[in-house]
């Protein structure tokens, strides 16, 4: 898909990633229409939908305007799981219209218009989890996300992306939430630096969103948290049996694989 048969995009949901997504396409000098959800419906013309809601209302905004959808348009969808929004909405596609499934790594521990940003993609990854049928249409639309900032697009599969997104993303707000709810979270003042800033940070910032993600994913979210819980316990058993040697073999190894990362990070 070349630039000029992108006339028109719509950005359906106006949070921190619709946002976000208005803004760069904005700046790319593209011309781009913003659609709240309580808005009335104008995509008729649009070229390009990108649809930024909740995975459920994803599903419903699609269903209830499939039918107000430009002939031939792309929709792509930007929420965070993508076998259970593919699931409801593959039997019902027209054929009138192409859908493929998105998600951009990228984000804040806030939400909201207000704190959206045309450089928020800068350096990320966008993933596609598009149909085979439609992998040319995916591959066509991938310069459209390197202006807006995006490094790289990475193609996948929807079960793919929702067994290293449990891992990657929904896990550590899991984490991070659970770490927060002790009773010396509110009595850290003076007591913490780098490493309470680090673990606290994401925390799921919108408990809404962040919980109907969870349960969507449920099936490759609870295999991943059982892990966590193991090895967790490793450490509690370590601690009370005053097992030192278990305790540095665990911690070495968690640092060699850290060292690792970081090695391929450079």
């Amino acid at each position: 898909m070349q630039r000029s048969d992108l006339k028109e995009i719509a950005i359906v949901g106006l949070g921190l990633i619709g946002g976000s997504f208005f803004k760069a396409a904005q700046k790319a000098g593209y011309n781009v229409r913003g659609i709240d959800r309580n808005d009335p419906v104008e995509v008729s013309n649009s070229d390009l939908v990108i649809i930024a809601l909740h995975p459920t209302l994803t599903v419903k905004w699609l269903l209830e305007h499939a039918a107000d959808l430009k002939k031939g348009a792309l929709v792509i969808d930007v929420c965070g799981v993508k076998s259970a929004v593919i699931k409801e909405l593959a039997p019902k596609m027209n054929g009138s219209f192409t859908f493929i499934g998105g998600h951009p790594m990228a984000g804040k521990e806030v939400s909201g218009f207000e704190n959206s940003d045309a450089e928020l993609f800068r350096g990320a990854s966008m993933i596609l989890t598009p149909f085979p049928q439609d992998q040319k249409i995916a591959e066509d639309i991938v310069p459209f996300f390197t202006e807006l900032g995006f490094k790289e697009v990475i193609f996948t599969t929807p079960e793919d992306h929702d067994k290293r997104i449990a891992y990657t993303s929904q896990l550590c707000h899991l984490v991070s939430s659970a770490y927060l709810r002790d009773e010396l979270a509110l009595k850290r003042s003076g007591f913490s630096a780098g490493s309470f800033r680090d673990l606290s940070r994401v925390g799921a910032p919108d408990p809404e969103l962040w919980s109907e993600l969870f349960l969507m994913n449920k099936t490759e979210l609870l295999p991943v948290l059982e892990r966590m819980i193991e090895r967790l316990t490793d450490f509690q058993t370590a601690i009370a049996n005053d097992d030192r040697e278990s305790l540095i073999s665990q911690l070495a190894e968690g640092q060699a694989i850290k060292e690792k990362l970081q090695g391929e990070e450079k």
